[in-house]
């Protein structure tokens, strides 16, 4: 068993990863989001599906030609080669879960 402080885990703009093959070949990677207002990563896709879960705020999430408004309790998938991008559109910080159906990151940025 492996335990690991999320605040040991490598931090990009709005969230500490966790790329599965740096933890023994782990099948998938985290990103553990916590953007302010306004905060998410633009327009973008990959070769595997992934998945979003809401833990708190609300966001816009663009995929492909669909928008919708996702709250705390809610998840998204986006499947694998779905352009998506999501954006907090909330007061207060957004914290989420996202699943990378990958053990490393991939992405392609649009």
């Amino acid at each position: 068993m492996d335990v690991i402080a999320i605040a040991d885990l490598p931090f990009s703009r709005i969230a500490n990863e966790l790329v599965g093959d740096d933890h023994g070949g782990l099948g998938i990677s985290l990103l553990l989001i916590d953007a302010p207002p306004g905060g998410g990563p633009s327009m973008h896709r990959h070769d595997y599906a992934e998945v979003f879960i809401v833990q708190e705020g609300e966001a816009l999430f663009s995929a492909g030609d669909e928008q919708r408004t996702v709250r705390a309790g809610e998840l998204v998938i986006v499947p694998a080669g779905t352009p998506h991008a999501f954006r907090n559109v909330g007061d207060g910080p957004l914290r989420q879960v996202d699943i990378h159906l990958s053990p490393r990151f991939a992405t392609e940025w649009l």
